[in-house]
């Protein structure tokens, strides 16, 4: 949300950002939805797209930095941040994955 507030305050830039916002929060709303899966299955299924939508986000990253939204440092800091999450998220659905084998 911070990243959002300042592109559009700061930098004026709207479609980009919008954008970033939309798979920002479905990260979080997707992991949400996992908790209160009916089964493993369903679990597996929305952590999966909580992962497709971190990679979704790290693109957007990349491309505001490409375009000079976002300063080298930024970008670095916030890259790592979505990598890291895009490990978990992995991590969890091999765990399941060979759980479920």
């Amino acid at each position: 949300m911070k990243v959002y507030k300042h592109l559009i305050s700061e930098k004026k830039e709207f479609v980009l950002s919008k954008q970033l916002l939309r798979s920002r929060t479905s990260i979080g709303a997707n992991i949400e939805k996992s908790v209160g899966g009916q089964s493993d299955k369903d679990f597996l299924s929305k952590i999966s797209i909580s992962y497709k939508v971190a990679r979704e986000t790290i693109y957007w990253f990349k491309l505001l930095h490409a375009t000079d939204y976002l300063s080298e440092q930024e970008a670095r800091i916030l890259l790592k941040d979505a990598e890291e999450l895009c490990k978990i998220l992995g991590k969890i659905q091999i765990t399941l994955k060979s759980r479920n084998s």
